[in-house]
């Protein structure tokens, strides 16, 4: 008896990204062939500037890759247009404008733009999903204030609660932790580790938080100039790819910890 194996949510086929010049093109990296699964919690980590905004605002669609092919549910992104996008992938970006005049309810709403109608009247399912992310999310407490009364960990609680509104079955985050403190990334990030378990939806972030992604995801794509690599943890602190991530004179990858710690 052949086991089923589940269809990947996302996939690309000798994929290229970076930047198209006048003369000549920027390559950030290229040949990325990676297969992300349902309920997988997946980070992309590397030094600063290596390109993993680029990479994950390619994998949505909102920069045009150079060459190679992505699929979305087994979809090729190219063909998708842009409605049938809204239902596939929900996005967070950083810096994203965001009016904090609105309220909780009404930020989280908004990500049922892509099923309502032209006068963007929510039905009853659209109000389901509404009162269902605030409740995955843990903030139903928070539907009524404005989004200006906020801290930045319940902001960031919001938009996320925004894009599980959307009902797609991958979310991408840039960077879901920035501007907080190490209790609140810790929590950012276990809460986006529950929401794959309990969604099985397939989530990816780019992160600058090495140790805590480490801890909590399942699959990590490791950016190094012109390629990625991705495997889980275990299978990354195995290949010493994570000790070749940032200069050896001021940190070094613990294996028995498999955590960075600073050279004393």
């Amino acid at each position: 008896m052949t086991e089923n194996k589940p269809h990947s949510i996302l996939k690309t086929e000798d994929l290229n990204i970076g930047y198209r010049g006048r003369n000549s093109d920027t390559i950030i990296a290229e040949k990325v062939n990676i297969d992300i699964f349902p309920g997988q919690l997946v980070a992309v980590i590397g030094i600063n500037g290596i390109g993993k905004s680029t990479l994950l605002r390619s994998l949505s669609g909102v920069q045009e890759s150079l060459s190679g092919k992505i699929f979305i549910a087994e979809k090729n992104l190219k063909n998708l247009p842009p409605l049938e996008q809204a239902a596939l992938i929900s996005l967070v970006l950083t810096g994203q404008p965001v009016s904090k005049n609105l309220s909780v309810f009404e930020l989280v709403a908004l990500g049922r733009q892509p099923y309502t109608n032209w006068i963007g009247r929510l039905t009853t399912n659209d109000l389901r999903h509404i009162k269902k992310s605030l409740r995955l999310v843990d903030i139903e407490n928070l539907e009524n204030k404005k989004c200006y009364e906020l801290s930045d960990g319940q902001m960031q609680k919001v938009l996320i609660a925004r894009a599980l509104a959307q009902d797609t079955p991958l979310v991408i985050l840039d960077e879901p932790t920035t501007h907080l403190d190490l209790y609140h990334k810790a929590y950012i990030l276990q809460l986006l580790k529950k929401l794959t378990r309990k969604t099985n939806k397939a989530i990816v972030f780019a992160s600058h938080e090495i140790n805590l992604a480490l801890q909590l995801c399942d699959k990590i794509l490791l950016m190094q100039k012109n390629e990625i690599v991705m495997g889980s943890p275990k299978e990354l602190v195995k290949s010493g790819e994570l000790s070749r991530i940032f200069p050896s004179d001021l940190i070094f990858f613990d294996e028995s910890s498999s955590s960075f710690k600073i050279k004393s």
